[in-house]
């Protein structure tokens, strides 16, 4: 996980945290049975729905998005390529490839077409 990633569980957990504070009446003594709730309760969401990321290609003037599933995404990981590289990619149907540089695609379906 990121730092960006464990920054955004954070504010997500704090955020849960003070939902329950205010649903509990905003009665003081329960601030760390909020926080491993709302954690429990974060954590088991996020279980249940991958957490999904995008990249976002130009191609002769088109830009894609494509989103892919952290968990299949084979260790890419965001910044492995920057703004302006020149990068193998095919597209089939709603699914867009991205050769990286350790030879394996990242697979990723096509969200959005502008252009």
């Amino acid at each position: 996980m990121s730092g960006n990633d464990s920054s955004e569980l954070v504010e997500a957990i704090r955020r849960r945290a003070a939902d329950l504070w205010k649903r509990g009446g905003a009665g003081e003594g329960h601030d760390v049975e909020n926080w491993y709730q709302a954690e429990a309760e974060i954590i088991r969401e996020s279980a249940t729905h991958p957490v999904r990321r995008a990249v976002i290609v130009n191609i002769r003037g088109v830009v894609y998005t494509g989103e892919y599933q952290c968990s299949s995404a084979d260790g890419y990981t965001p910044g492995e390529w920057k703004a302006g590289d020149c990068i193998p990619i095919r597209i089939a149907g709603d699914k867009l490839y991205l050769l990286r540089h350790n030879g394996h695609e990242l697979q990723t379906t096509i969200v959005k077409r502008i252009g």
